[in-house]
């Protein structure tokens, strides 16, 4: 089982979106069933700025007001889930989207508190409560490739904008995946942002949990997001750069990015 956050500059380069696919579909073919969980940060800040509509970012969160939440549920369970689905259809794979609130899959509840515990506030941004895996194991049992977009629901059926990178590690968890893999646009962990040279090529759970209260911002969520996965029953989380062509395979292959076990 491979759980993979898709997100970053890899998503709005075609180039890179069709070898992603093509990544995908070429594991599903070797007998891995595979999960992906999809961003959407530059889609949602683009069609933002077209409609004139400021946002801000919070320990590495967006803060969502209900107008914003509008259209990040426009975009990600509209244009990108589309869009991420038929790619991997085209390239040959069974793919098939659906959100956090079907199910439902993932139930959450109001946001109050950073990763590094300080509290926030952030609007209508999820927190993580509760996972069912049975639509995804049905999917995965059947031979489909499911597509999933973060948007999730609390218990009154309220639409939340959740991280990604928390929806892929609280998936992982719930599946026990052997490997869950976070593509960003950084080369991985670095000790000294944003200093190549510093890059951390493996830790430990203890390790990387250490390290949280000192990494920039945008780190934050994917580092939790890791370490959730780790809590809940995944064995490792790889967190890699998806402006590298090929990179699923690379990080299947070879030292490549940050891993972070149990």
């Amino acid at each position: 089982m491979i759980v993979i956050k898709y997100g970053g500059h890899a998503m709005v380069n075609v180039e890179l979106s069709r070898s992603f696919a093509e990544d995908v579909v070429h594991l599903v073919g070797q007998g891995e069933r595979v999960v992906v969980v999809h961003g959407g940060g530059p889609q949602i800040q683009a069609e933002l700025e077209f409609r004139g509509i400021g946002s801000t970012m919070v320990a590495g969160l967006r803060v969502t007001t209900p107008e914003i939440m509008d259209i990040v549920e426009k975009i990600l369970t509209g244009r990108v889930l589309r869009d991420v689905t038929n790619a991997i259809i085209q390239a040959g794979g069974k793919g098939v989207g659906i959100t956090g609130r079907d199910g439902p899959l993932i139930v959450v509840e109001q946001l109050t508190r950073s990763a590094t515990g300080e509290r926030i506030d952030v609007g209508r941004v999820g927190e993580i409560t509760k996972v069912n895996p049975h639509l995804l194991t049905a999917l995965l049992s059947a031979g489909f490739i499911p597509v999933v977009a973060p948007v999730s629901a609390d218990l009154n059926g309220l639409a939340y904008n959740v991280n990604a990178d928390s929806v892929a590690g609280a998936i992982a968890g719930a599946l026990r995946s052997e490997r869950t893999i976070f593509l960003t646009d950084v080369p991985g962990l670095m000790r000294e942002w944003p200093d190549p040279k510093s890059l951390i090529s493996a830790l430990t759970y203890e390790e990387a949990k250490g390290l949280l209260p000192t990494v920039a911002d945008g780190m934050i969520p994917k580092i939790a997001a890791c370490l959730h996965a780790i809590e809940q029953g995944a064995r490792s989380a790889q967190i890699i750069d998806g402006r590298v062509p090929g990179a699923i395979m690379k990080a299947l292959g070879a030292d490549f990015g940050t891993v972070i076990t149990a």
